[in-house]
């Protein structure tokens, strides 16, 4: 039980769960059929699970040269070879349960999970630490479209809006850990903006994302957007608003990185109120 402890904490359980929950929520949106539903959900699950335990493997020496004591892998409560088995395990099962909903969601499931392990495996100790994260938020929406009995990609106003969160959370997810990454190597798109500059741009992206899906759930007819749509718009625009005022008028803080997170789960709520024009 204690590996099991301590492979469970190294995957990240808070994104994992929130990406999962995500998933869900836009194959209800979409309207799967409970199989489909559970199927998909399943596999993002898995997938969740074998990025973050493969990143905490990948980060472990690091991780223990800065002290990082909560993280498992650093602290020695589990093996890098059980790790890596783990992650293995889970990357596979997560191909193996999108394999029945048809070839193109495996194709984009397999994407999207190539795309956040070339992250782990050194694209966020560069330029471009960003790509990762345009690439797999940026069809993330498409694995529910793609697991209806009629596959179709999610419209091109939900790529941007899905890149526009992945966006937001890779510029504010690395802010409280900027100096222990400066102590160990790792310069990706963040670290050399600075905190200020990457809250602003998350916040702005957060923002566009949410004109995205407005503009492309009304057809250019905003009288069409439901209600709970521009309820959702309207915190976007009032938390990110907010970040981008605060991130230019004071010095950086964690603060940024607690708003820029409001936002970009106000965006994903609007972006599962839009279910119906998702589906097309």
């Amino acid at each position: 039980m204690r590996t099991v402890r301590a492979l469970w904490g190294s995957t990240h359980p808070g994104p994992t769960l929130v990406v999962t929950t995500l998933a869900l929520t836009l194959g209800l949106a979409v309207g799967l059929e409970p199989w489909r539903l559970a199927m998909l959900t399943l596999a993002v699950f898995a997938g969740q699970v074998s990025i973050g335990i493969s990143n905490d493997a990948l980060d472990a020496a690091r991780d223990r040269a800065v002290g990082r004591t909560d993280k498992p892998l650093a602290r020695g409560d589990v093996s890098l070879r059980a790790a890596w088995g783990a992650a293995s395990v889970a990357l596979l099962v997560a191909l193996a349960l999108s394999a029945p909903l048809g070839w193109r969601m495996l194709a984009a499931h397999a994407l999207f999970l190539g795309s956040a392990w070339a992250y782990n495996a050194g694209l966020k100790s560069s330029v471009l630490s960003i790509v990762p994260f345009i690439v797999s938020f940026g069809i993330f929406p498409s694995l529910a479209t793609l697991s209806a009995p009629d596959p179709v990609f999610a419209p091109g106003w939900a790529w941007i809006a899905g890149a526009a969160l992945g966006s937001a959370v890779h510029l504010t997810n690395v802010l409280p850990d900027l100096d222990d990454d400066a102590r160990t190597g790792v310069r990706g798109l963040p670290h050399r903006l600075g905190a200020r500059v990457s809250a602003v741009l998350a916040a702005s992206a957060v923002l566009a994302g949410g004109i995205a899906v407005l503009l492309g759930t009304s057809g250019g007819d905003l009288a069409r957007v439901s209600l709970v749509s521009w309820l959702f718009f309207a915190g976007v625009v009032v938390v990110a608003g907010w970040t981008i005022v605060r991130a230019l008028a004071r010095p950086p803080a964690r603060v940024l990185f607690r708003l820029v997170m409001v936002a970009a789960l106000l965006l994903a709520a609007q972006l599962v109120a839009s279910g119906a024009a998702l589906a097309g």
